[in-house]
């Protein structure tokens, strides 16, 4: 789950990381009225939305007076802010943050995440602060520095020394630079964040280390042990299918292409969205419906795959291992004829019962085919969304 700027600098406040002064805005008189509160002979408009690059697409701008801070405050809430991680269609921008300007000296970046080939969270830090760190990656992956982290003993201050002093920060603040390096370690932990991003990091002319931005996302499967995070949700900011996909517990992510894909299990899901490709189509969704793939379910998913105006045809690719290919048939005719179905649909059935399940597709009446493999199901569900 992912939260706003201003959500996830006051939740790391809670944690000693230093952040600037900043009021919340909903409207161009609220902020009028923070500028003018924060009293500072610059502030700084932000747009707030689920996505980075908001500077370079028009949604941060500096206002040296409680009036232009009105002005920019009019041209940016309500505006499509379209950024390298929006896509073209870009997302309104619905909240604001209005926050003291601050004597700039040089910026960094640091960023705690896991590291799936490791198993471990790594703590990184760069000097390239202010930049797009996938571009900093791809270009100068050297001047990103990292920390492996012990589950065990968790972030300890030598690891954090040795990040700042590779920041190149003066000896007189490599005390404060390690107290914010473990305090946002401690946020992290203890939030059970997925990924916890301050871009940048910055160092003031009054040396002082400062969160200048921060970007909070929350492991899904840790929200029960914080249900006071739900409150944070903005479903404005997520896909109104994958909300939907949401209440019924279904896996749902939205892709651009015109097959959509109905699987159990998110290995298969995802062998189901390559052979697609392989056959020379494109997926329209990942969705795994889990192992009890009941009626209810089934019928909640025809419903968000056909939810979306780009699917030509669906590809069911079901293997009963917990659940007997039979049983996910029925739901599946049933299913579709409730919600009178009219593209074609692929059905692929492995494991327990599966020929009573292929029996019951064939005999159902519907516009359905029986495939033979995954290879055979791939190439006659391209064909049929052709």
């Amino acid at each position: 789950m992912k939260i706003h700027e201003y959500q996830g600098k006051e939740l790391l406040k809670k944690f000693g990381v230093p952040v600037p002064r900043g009021i919340v805005a909903r409207s161009i008189e609220e902020a009028h009225q923070a500028a003018t509160e924060l009293a500072t002979p610059v502030v700084v408009v932000k747009a707030q939305i689920h996505a980075g690059g908001r500077g370079k697409g028009g949604g941060v701008k500096l206002a040296k007076s409680p009036e232009e801070a009105k002005k920019l405050a009019a041209e940016i809430l309500g505006m499509n802010l379209i950024t390298h991680q929006t896509g073209p269609e870009g997302r309104e921008v619905r909240v604001l943050l209005i926050e003291e300007g601050l004597p700039i000296e040089k910026e960094f970046y640091l960023g705690i995440v896991l590291d799936r080939t490791s198993g471990r969270s790594v703590f990184m830090a760069s000097q390239a602060g202010g930049m797009d760190i996938e571009e900093v990656a791809a270009n100068t992956p050297e001047k990103i520095l990292k920390e492996t982290i012990d589950p065990a003993v968790g972030f300890r201050s030598f690891q954090a020394r040795k990040l700042a002093f590779g920041l190149g920060i003066r000896p007189d603040l490599i005390s404060q630079a390690v107290k914010f390096m473990q305090s946002l370690y401690l946020a992290y932990e203890q939030m059970d964040a997925s990924l916890l991003e301050i871009n940048p990091f910055l160092l003031t002319k009054d040396d002082r280390l400062i969160a200048l931005d921060a970007k909070v996302n929350f492991d899904d499967n840790a929200m029960f042990r914080h249900k006071e995070f739900l409150d944070l949700r903005d479903l404005n900011e997520e896909e109104p299918l994958e909300i939907e996909a949401s209440k019924f517990d279904l896996n749902y992510i939205k892709l651009d292409g015109n097959i959509a894909c109905m699987v159990n299990g998110a290995g298969l899901a995802m062998a189901t969205m390559d052979i697609i490709k392989l056959a020379g189509g494109e997926p329209a969704n990942f969705l795994d419906v889990g192992g009890g793939a009941s009626q209810e379910r089934v019928e909640a998913a025809f419903r968000i795959l056909l939810a979306d105006e780009n699917v030509k045809a669906v590809l069911i690719n079901i293997f009963g291992g917990i659940v007997r290919c039979d049983m996910v048939a029925r739901g599946v005719v049933e299913a579709a004829k409730n919600l009178g179905i009219e593209v074609p649909v692929v059905v692929r059935l492995e494991g327990t019962n599966v020929e009573e399940g292929q029996r019951v597709i064939r005999e159902s009446g519907m516009n359905f085919t029986v495939a033979q493999g995954m290879q055979d199901a791939a190439e006659k569900v391209v064909a049929a969304a052709a």
